[in-house]
């Protein structure tokens, strides 16, 4: 069964996927991002409920947040095109996971994706989406 910080390492794709968003150079403020994360665990009676997060994201960079406590996460295999990415990613600590994952930006302004990943043997997918909301002053990476 996964742990309960599994819900915050899921926060943590979801500003990952927008993180890797294309930059825009003219725009040196950050973004600020409203993200939506909800886990689909096969065989579970249940779905637990849509995990939503605002986050401040640089409009110049790529650098994917901090993981949350507890978590050493590395993604690999990052690729762009067009209006997609992809990538593999490894986390390490309370929780050890590996999986994979594609956002397509449906405009400048928002996403949908789907994360699927391994973590203490059973496979769990998480289908994203994030809008844009305004701009914010103390952007992560």
């Amino acid at each position: 069964m996964l742990k309960p910080q599994s819900g915050r390492l899921l926060a943590v794709f979801a500003v990952l996927m927008v993180a890797l968003a294309p930059a825009r150079a003219d725009d040196p403020s950050g973004i600020l991002w409203e993200s939506t994360s909800q886990m689909i665990m096969p065989g579970m009676p249940f779905s637990p409920p849509p995990n939503k997060v605002k986050f401040c994201a640089a409009a110049n960079s790529s650098q994917p947040p901090p993981a949350p406590s507890g978590q050493s996460c590395t993604v690999s295999n990052m690729q762009r095109s067009e209006n997609k990415v992809t990538w593999d990613t490894q986390c390490t600590g309370e929780m050890e996971m590996t999986g994979h994952g594609e956002i397509t930006y449906d405009s400048d302004d928002s996403y949908t994706g789907e994360i699927n990943f391994t973590a203490e043997g059973m496979t769990v997918t998480t289908k994203l989406t994030g809008k844009k909301i305004g701009t914010c002053d103390r952007p992560i990476g």
